[in-house]
């Protein structure tokens, strides 16, 4: 089995900072592309970044220079840094990866159950 358990998301003024973490456990061999998705309420879920595991980055136009995404492969660890948050970035944040659990597997899709990031005043 693999989880993906998140944390780090909270109430949050608007120009404030959170940091969410995601951290992968379970039968894990390899881990090629972690990320981050949120949706809000009554909308589709949308790519926020993704990190791959050599450390290439993608971001949504609506947060590049606010989010950076980073991961700590030793401890299979993505973690989304998030500055000058406004009250669209508020959704449920879910963690995404591709993980492969033994040698010759093939890459399958995880989520995480999901944090919730609320910006308001």
């Amino acid at each position: 089995q693999v989880q993906l358990v998140e944390s780090g998301g909270g109430l949050v003024q608007p120009g404030g900072s959170l940091r969410l973490s995601c951290a992968a456990s379970g039968s894990i061999f390899s881990i090629l592309t972690m990320g981050w998705y949120r949706q809000a309420p009554g909308k589709q879920r949308e790519l926020v970044a993704t990190i791959t595991s050599g450390t290439s980055t993608d971001y949504a136009d609506s947060v590049k220079g606010r989010f950076t995404i980073s991961r700590d492969n030793a401890k299979n660890t993505v973690y989304l840094q998030m500055n000058s948050l406004k009250p669209e970035d508020t959704a449920v944040y879910h963690c995404n990866a591709l993980i492969r659990r033994v040698v010759g597997d093939r890459w399958n899709a995880y989520w995480g159950q999901g944090t919730q990031v609320t910006v308001s005043s």
